[in-house]
């Protein structure tokens, strides 16, 4: 039976496009306000999905489509987390209860999914740059489009951003870029910048002065033109002292605000003034996270996003009551792990940029405060300053989700392999990671490390040797060590409660077969238990080997394989270009006797978002798959 959907308002049902919204009489843009917050509130607790974000910027999102003109007018999403009310508002309301499900709306702004959406996010920080490029392009063709760029305070801490208003500025380009400044990302933001901010929005004397003096400026002016123009070098000079924005201006933007960013009607007053504004410009508006949701407003890193209903009043859960999960996540058995390891040696640092809950290091930072880092969205730092930590005799782990790694790739190569420091990458969400889709999946890292010289690659087939290749990789200082992990729950196995020594580069034999055997990387390897013992039962005995490491390769082992078996299948969650089975087929390859070898993974192509288990499905690397590629190689009819 398919479930009843939400209805929206009066009003928001009548918008199928900002055309429609622009419409509507500037008096009744709070009452359109007001009901989409709603519908987000409605939809996202029956369904799921990121939610805190949006409802924080409702009434910009709902003042940009009613002043510019999108689509022509192009305007550019941070991160994407707060684009619910412009999918929205955009033509996709009727779709949205499909959002982040298999075959349903993404959960980002896509350029594919529609016109509206310009350019396609996930990570953040991208905005600025994406909309310098936009702009110039805009110059060349001649054309009069607008161009806008919102991008939290969060997302502004990184490097990329600053670059981008950098070259803005020095270029005089003619953009505008929305500070929503909400004091968090997902966990609550770290930095200078963060207390800039903060002194901008809390000054109790700015605002007073700043009218004060432009009033005495504006009889001034009224002088003659001498006067004028010594007015307008004392304002010039006033408006360095006194304005907050100074950082913006020095980067060449002209600073707006802060201004509410709950108060739909002077949101759109002053957009509407910006647009007659020529060159770079920075509106610093002021939001709340999860506003209009009390719970939300409340606890901001819990209600970022949620992955169950919820009662919508109340923010209590719908689901029926259970007994806790006993399952740790693989995140958090690395948390509790470094703990314990940390306790034993006072060399053990790390750090983590802005995801201290998503990759559980909160308990290393509340245990050992002094020696545990949020860096902030800032991925190359983390990297560099892992690799200086290790330079002066630290023994660093670095939290990083697979994705955020790539952007930290240069400083991996440079900073860390070149100089061979021992930095201990403990890399999540490895593989396909869900509903945040191919944005987040982590399918390259693999692929993208093992080109590099002393670099250690593993993967863990459970919590156990999660636990031993943290302790192994803690006593390890000859090379930088890579342990990568899924996203989500482990096996639930019994861990012992001291920690063993690991034989670097070595697998294990997990069953022994006949004619064909599956080498597996990581905790994908899971799915062959289950589809051995289906073919069992068909009279197919398969051999499994868990290879635990893609670098350096058990190479004695897929000898032993290659004695005995006729037929070698890889499987990993990973890249089948450049990645474990394309190591094992580079050495197999060289045999002038060698088995016949088939490469499971993900192949080279986009994948869309979904759970875990429909992308591995889809992909072919789930049970079933496993099933039908041995079936293939045992001639056996499928």
């Amino acid at each position: 039976m398919e479930q009843k959907q939400p209805k929206p308002g009066k009003l928001l049902a009548q918008i199928n496009s900002p055309s429609d919204l622009k419409k509507l009489e500037a008096d009744q843009l709070q009452e359109v306000c007001d009901e989409l917050r709603q519908y987000i509130i409605d939809i996202v607790s029956v369904h799921g999905g990121h939610f805190g974000a949006s409802l924080g910027v409702v009434e910009l999102t709902t003042a940009l489509h009613y002043v510019y003109d999108t689509p022509k007018d192009l305007l550019v999403w941070d991160v994407g987390h707060q684009a619910y009310g412009h999918k929205i508002l955009t033509g996709r309301r009727e779709q949205f209860h499909t959002n982040r499900v298999y075959g349903g709306l993404s959960g980002f702004p896509k350029r594919s999914e529609s016109e509206y959406d310009t350019f396609g996010v996930g990570h953040s920080s991208t905005s600025i740059s994406a909309a310098l490029g936009m702009a110039v392009a805009r110059d060349l063709d001649q054309s009069d489009k607008k161009v806008v760029a919102v991008i939290g305070d969060g997302a502004m801490t990184a490097g990329l951003a600053f670059e981008a208003m950098n070259n803005a500025g020095a270029m005089n380009s003619d953009i505008l870029v929305i500070l929503n400044d909400n004091n968090m990302s997902i966990d609550p933001n770290v930095g200078a910048l963060k207390e800039y901010l903060a002194d901008i929005t809390t000054s109790k004397t700015f605002n007073k002065m700043r009218d004060e003096v432009y009033d005495m400026l504006g009889h001034f002016k009224s002088a003659g033109e001498k006067m004028r123009k010594v007015a307008s070098r004392l304002e010039k000079a006033m408006t360095a002292a006194l304005t907050p924005g100074s950082l913006f201006r020095s980067l060449g933007f002209k600073y707006y605000g802060p201004v509410d960013g709950h108060d739909v009607d002077g949101l759109r007053r002053i957009l509407e003034d910006l647009k007659d504004v020529k060159g770079p410009k920075l509106l610093h508006a002021v939001t709340v996270k999860g506003k209009g949701f009390a719970p939300a407003e409340r606890e901001q890193t819990k209600w970022h996003a949620s992955s169950s209903p919820f009662d919508k009043i109340t923010g209590k859960s719908l689901s029926a009551p259970s007994k806790p999960n006993p399952i740790p996540k693989y995140q958090d058995v690395f948390g509790d792990a470094l703990v314990e390891l940390a306790e034993k040696d006072e060399r053990i640092v790390s750090m983590t940029p802005a995801m201290p809950s998503g990759s559980s290091l909160w308990p290393m930072m509340n245990t050992f405060p002094e020696r545990a880092f949020d860096v902030g969205i800032a991925e190359q730092h983390a990297v560099t300053f892992a690799a200086g930590l290790a330079a002066e005799g630290k023994k660093a782990f670095c939290a990083i989700y697979s994705s955020f790694l790539q952007r930290g790739y240069d400083q991996l190569v440079h900073d860390v392999a070149i100089q061979n420091l021992p930095v201990v990458f403990c890399i999540d969400r490895a593989g396909l990671v869900g509903a945040d889709g191919p944005t987040h999946h982590g399918a390259y890292d693999t692929a993208y490390m093992r080109a590099i010289p002393n670099m250690i690659i593993s993967s863990p087939l459970n919590e156990q040797d999660l636990r031993d290749m943290m302790y192994t990789a803690s006593k390890y200082d000859d090379a930088a060590w890579a342990i990568r992990y899924p996203r989500g729950r482990a096996t639930g196995m019994d861990v012992r409660e001291n920690f063993e020594m690991m034989d670097i580069g070595k697998g294990v034999e997990l069953r022994e077969g006949e004619d064909i055997a599956i080498l597996s990387f990581g905790p994908i390897g899971k799915y062959v238990f289950e589809a051995a013992d289906q073919l069992s039962k068909e009279g197919i005995e398969i051999g499994h080997y868990d290879m635990r490491f893609a670098k350096p390769l058990d190479t004695e082992l897929i000898d032993q394989v290659c004695d005995n078996y006729s037929h070698i299948i890889t499987l990993e969650d990973g890249s089948k270009m450049g990645g474990f089975g394309s190591a094992v087929a580079e050495y197999i390859a060289e045999k002038e006797e060698r088995p016949t070898l088939k490469i499971m993974g993900i192949p080279d192509r986009i994948v869309e978002h979904g759970t875990q288990e429909e992308l591995h499905d889809e992909i072919g690397i789930g049970v079933a798959g496993i099933i039908e590629n041995v079936k293939q190689k045992a001639k056996v009819k499928v």
